[in-house]
């Protein structure tokens, strides 16, 4: 599973390394690199990303501290590094990085957005939401629904629902398919007792993917809720099959389903 990336996209790639150039398997140095000192940010920046995701924070950092060596105006490096020390929960220094880059880059969605995550990751959840919506303003944006699911997902941890509920609207408008608003989108209509749309979203979720224990929880108690005992069980042995440990299932097995 890729790490932040895996539940909206976090980590925006900003470019890919030529295949003339890559990381040696030991140090991640550049062979045969230009010498331009942007297109050496980038280069640098691109191999930090790919070991982030592979979850090598030390040689990541390292790759950093080279690109912002070459170029220390290149905003992507900073956000990337923020990222790095988001992961390694050092928070004043992932901060620090994120404004790094947006005061170079004010208006790059996914320096934006990143920082909107961190920001709604370290409980300023309410603070979260303009930044994403900032990254949305952005015509060049590629990919604006992950910016409206994510700010759902906090305007929902700060307790503002309605805003939740548009915001994950918004997301499948633009993106049908966008998973996490259609699993979120799925549990609102739940809460409202709209059980066969919100059916008809967790349904769509899982030809999307594999089920979570969250996703199968939910089904369960649609089908539950319309009186479908044989789904019902269904869902239930899965859980039990799949995630015998997790909350959900552990909240099953107590009869606990709202």
């Amino acid at each position: 599973m890729k790490r932040l990336a895996a539940v909206f996209g976090l980590l925006a790639l900003v470019g890919c390394a030529s295949q003339s150039t890559g990381p040696s398997v030991e140090t991640g140095t550049i062979v045969g690199e230009m010498g331009d000192a942007r297109n050496r940010a980038r280069v640098h920046t691109d191999l930090a990303a790919a070991y982030f995701e592979r979850g090598s924070m030390a040689i990541a950092l390292e790759e950093l501290r080279v690109a912002i060596d070459a170029d220390a105006n290149y905003a992507p490096a900073h956000s990337m590094l923020g990222l790095v020390y988001m992961e390694l929960k050092e928070n004043r220094l992932a901060e620090e990085s994120f404004q790094r880059g947006l005061s170079l880059s004010p208006n790059d969605p996914d320096i934006n957005h990143n920082f909107g995550w961190f920001l709604c990751s370290s409980g300023r959840e309410k603070e979260s939401v303009s930044y994403f919506l900032q990254a949305i303003r952005n015509p060049l944006y590629a990919t604006p629904w992950r910016s409206y699911s994510a700010a759902g997902v906090c305007s929902q941890r700060a307790g503002s629902p309605k805003d939740a509920e548009e915001f994950f609207q918004r997301a499948l408008k633009l993106e049908p398919d966008d998973t996490p608003s259609l699993l979120r989108l799925g549990e609102i209509r739940y809460r409202q007792g709209r059980s066969e749309e919100a059916r008809r979203l967790v349904s769509r979720y899982h030809k999307l993917q594999t089920p979570s224990a969250e996703s199968l929880w939910l089904a369960l108690r649609i089908e539950r809720k319309l009186g479908e005992r044989v789904a019902e069980q269904s869902y239930a042995n899965q859980l039990r099959r799949r995630y015998p440990s997790s909350p959900e299932y552990r909240a099953l097995q107590r009869g606990q389903y709202d």
